[in-house]
């Protein structure tokens, strides 16, 4: 099993404009289980506390094995989103590991 985490730090500085990007994030995200067959387990969401140091959006999800991970890379549904998401986002940080 391949667990793929991102975080992304929102473009926006005011609050209530980043809290609608973390949230456009999440919704994008959310719609990818049901679209891309190789997710396992898909989970996203806004961060909720410790807002001055934590990341602003976190996905986790996993794949049975690293080509599932290569096929939801390049699959379109995951692909459409993609350009969404970098619009919204200042930063990305990611990293993937065997459980």
């Amino acid at each position: 099993m391949i667990r793929h985490v991102v975080a992304w730090k929102v473009a926006a500085t005011e609050p209530a404009s980043a809290a609608l990007a973390a949230a456009e994030i999440t919704r994008l995200l959310s719609s990818l289980p049901a679209l891309v067959p190789s997710i396992s387990s898909l989970t996203v969401g806004p961060n909720m506390a410790y807002f001055e140091s934590n990341w602003d959006v976190v996905l986790v999800a996993d794949f049975e094995t690293l080509a599932d991970l290569d096929a939801y890379q390049v699959h379109p549904e995951h692909q459409a989103v993609v350009p969404q998401i970098k619009a919204l986002v200042s930063q990305r940080a990611a990293v993937d590991f065997e459980l």
